[in-house]
């Protein structure tokens, strides 16, 4: 089976692909190195494994490298509201139109399994789950641009979306913008976090935990298919009070102070259910205490360098 997986390159593409490798599936990765990015010589040496550097909106290119593959994972993206907001035309023609081209020149017969976010929720009913029939209310534009790519491969039959939670854990390609991996680093570095609006509350999921979720769908996909599914840590809903108290239990001279003064720019808040992808059979099982404590041994490294660029 071959897999083509844009933006490979990237914080969940570069703990997926040697997933995939190691389970005998042949796999193109195209990315663009936005940031710089350089493959693993691992990969490199691997005769499953090629690798393509070009962008999403290279319709020529996309439509030579899509002819002969069984399953497509689109990785490619402007992540998050902050990047979003700084680069609102790539976010739109990568996030978004670049989906909708690709939908229109794809095979019928080609897989897509499709990763979106939980920040479609925007901000959920008080003490009331966010489930896949919930109302959508995205606060950014990543957000948006993410819902209407959800609709555009689900008009399609072979397609699965993932409302992925908030991702953690160590990446060969490392992101420390996303909560945990970002409340963690300054709790380790810094020592101090005021925290602003502490009862707002997200769902976790560990970034293994996501690569496992993509092996789990290609696997399983004829089950799967045509539909939406939440995937986080069922165990992991928490406050940002609640992130805070849990760094804290592994770093002990980090303090926090909740600030009544000021405001959070980030507005999401949601209490998410991920009942339908456990009853298909897969669950989210790492912890985020042992992510905590990975994130801690990477930040430890003297050779440790922070992407800052996300």
């Amino acid at each position: 089976m071959k897999i083509l997986i844009t933006g490979g390159l990237g914080y969940i593409g570069s703990s997926l692909i040697p997933k995939l490798l190691n389970n005998n599936y042949e796999v193109i990765c195209l990315d663009n190195c936005m940031f710089q990015q350089s493959c693993d010589t691992s990969l490199v040496k691997n005769k499953k494994f090629k690798f393509v550097k070009g962008d999403v909106r290279d319709y020529d290119l996309m439509k030579q490298l899509v002819k002969d593959i069984d399953v497509i994972i689109p990785l490619a993206a402007i992540v998050g509201a902050p990047l979003s907001k700084k680069l609102p035309q790539d976010t739109f023609e990568i996030n978004q139109e670049s989906i909708e081209k690709l939908v229109y020149f794809l095979n019928k017969n080609v897989k897509i399994i499709m990763p979106v976010s939980n920040s479609g929720y925007g901000v959920g009913e008080k003490d009331k789950f966010c489930d896949e029939t919930s109302n959508l209310n995205p606060l950014s534009l990543y957000g948006k641009t993410k819902v209407q790519a959800e609709k555009i491969i689900l008009e399609r039959e072979n397609s699965i979306s993932f409302r992925l939670a908030t991702v953690f854990g160590p990446s060969p390609r490392m992101r420390i913008d996303l909560l945990v991996n970002n409340f963690t680093y300054i709790a380790y570095f810094e020592k101090y976090l005021k925290l602003y609006e502490p009862h707002f509350r997200r769902n976790y999921i560990h970034i293994e935990d996501i690569a496992n979720a993509f092996m789990f769908s290609i696997e399983n996909f004829n089950n799967l298919k045509g539909e939406i599914y939440n995937l986080g840590l069922s165990e992991a809903n928490l406050t940002k009070e609640q992130l805070c108290q849990t760094i804290k239990s592994h770093i002990n001279d980090f303090n926090y102070e909740i600030s009544l003064d000021g405001e959070d720019e980030d507005k999401r808040d949601y209490f998410v259910s991920n009942a339908k992808i456990e009853s298909k059979g897969f669950k989210a099982k790492i912890s985020l205490d042992h992510g905590i404590k990975q994130l801690i041994n990477l930040y430890s490294k003297k050779d440790f360098k922070p992407n800052k660029n996300f």
